[in-house]
Formats: structure tokens, sequence, C-alpha cells
């Protein structure tokens, strides 16, 4: 396996992770009173467990499967942000 078969296969795992991780996240964040600021973290945590327990979906090895997670986790958590919470105003206050 190439390196670019190898990051190929990183994304398209992480993008189908990333389902699982968003619903599980939301699971935790509305179960556990948790500051907003670790919420990524938890994102990340959860991506990594779950990339690590899906060995019996994809022949990628342990450290490719934990990439996928990881990523997955914090994309989880930006997405989910992007499209639920509607902000307004902007970064600073001037």
């Amino acid at each position: 396996m190439t390196d670019y078969d190898a990051l190929n296969n990183v994304l398209a795992f992480a993008s189908v992770l990333a389902v699982f991780v968003m619903a599980l996240v939301q699971l935790v964040k509305n179960s556990v009173n948790l500051p907003r600021n670790i919420v990524p973290a938890v994102g990340l945590v959860i991506g990594l467990l779950v990339g690590a327990v899906a060995y019996p979906f994809t022949d990628m090895n342990l450290i490719l499967r934990l990439w996928a997670g990881g990523l997955a986790g914090l994309s989880a958590t930006g997405l989910f942000e992007l499209a639920f919470n509607k902000r307004s105003g902007s970064t600073r206050d001037d």
C-alpha cells in the first residue's frame, strides 16, 4: 500500500466514523454536564476509541485507524457546531 492509498483509506474511514462519533459526542453532552471548552477533547477521545475498536470493519493497521478516529472526532465536533449552533456577531467586539 502506498502512502497515497493509506491517506485515502484514512480519510474515507474518517468520513464514515464521523457520523458515529458525532452521535456519541452528543450522547455524552446530553448525559453529562461538561464545560463547552472540553467538548473537542471529548470528541477526540471518543474518535480514538471508536477508531481503535473498529478493527473488524477494515484491514487498516492500528495507527491508521487511530488517525481516522482522531480526525473523525475533531471533525464531528466541528460539523455539529457548524450545522446546529447558529451564532451571530463577530469574533471581536470593537
